[in-house]
């Protein structure tokens, strides 16, 4: 359990982060801009190849194709591309060893730290997102998919920022951490829907996808924002979300044991 003046810190934490970044001349904006790129890009990429097949992939009409982009990369584009590597390097570097003398736990201020920076990025692609895939694609498919799609964006950032945490924590026992960001960018890209909705892929391996924690991080807001009503896909993220919270913790508490029993 988390005492109160934990989560008072933690609290500040997050608001003072998010302050922070909204100040950056390079935050936000650049998050914006570099989303726009990636996202037309794609967009237009998935609408032309609809549109060359009928009108529609797989169930998604070229219009249902733009939303599903927009989202899928707003809950990828928001988080630093290379967080997994960062906080290897300060578990490596030994940087982090200086955080374990703080009142709070390393990573829920990590977390917070992490949650702060993301929500103006996540503010804005929804923003920039949102006048995009209108301006393009037309209006939403559906009103009440779209706003399921809210918070199951929310879910998605937050399952990738604890879940990049637990793969980070392999910096305890290996020096270099480049390789499992290596991994899950390319599981995330693939297997957790951001380029692609899953049910392109093969069958079996569409099956197998939905089966991962990656698909909760970009392929469920995704999946509704492009017009499909599926609550459930809710439920499945809250689910992924305490196991990768439940994940980082065992994987922290063993690493920060063993720094502590080398300094001893």
């Amino acid at each position: 359990m988390i005492r109160s003046d934990e989560r008072r810190a933690l609290g500040r934490a997050v608001s003072t982060e998010a302050a922070r970044e909204l100040a950056s001349p390079s935050g936000p904006a650049v998050a914006g801009v570099f989303y726009l790129m990636v996202t037309a890009v794609l967009s237009g990429l998935w609408a032309t190849a609809a549109s060359a097949n009928g009108g529609e992939i797989v169930g998604y009409s070229a219009t249902a194709l733009v939303w599903y982009v927009a989202t899928a990369e707003a809950a990828t584009v928001s988080l630093p591309l290379r967080l997994i590597e960062e906080v290897g390097d300060d578990i490596a570097s030994g940087r982090i060893t200086s955080e374990l003398l703080r009142p709070v736990g390393v990573l829920p201020m990590r977390i917070a730290l992490r949650v702060g920076a993301f929500l103006p990025r996540l503010g804005v692609c929804v923003v920039v997102g949102v006048g995009f895939s209108w301006l393009v694609g037309g209006a939403p498919i559906d009103g009440l998919a779209l706003a399921l799609a809210v918070p199951s964006l929310l879910l998605a950032v937050s399952i990738s920022v604890a879940a990049q945490h637990a793969f980070a924590g392999a910096a305890f026992w290996i020096a270099d951490a480049k390789g499992a960001w290596f991994l899950w960018s390319k599981l995330v890209f693939v297997l957790g829907g951001m380029l692609l909705p899953l049910e392109v892929l093969p069958d079996t391996l569409a099956n197998v996808a939905k089966a991962l924690p990656f698909m909760a991080m970009a392929y469920a807001p995704a999946r509704l924002a492009s017009g499909h009503v599926e609550p459930w896909l809710l439920v499945v993220q809250l689910a992924w979300l305490l196991v990768a919270v439940w994940l980082a913790v065992a994987v922290f508490r063993a690493g920060e044991r063993r720094l502590v029993e080398e300094g001893a």
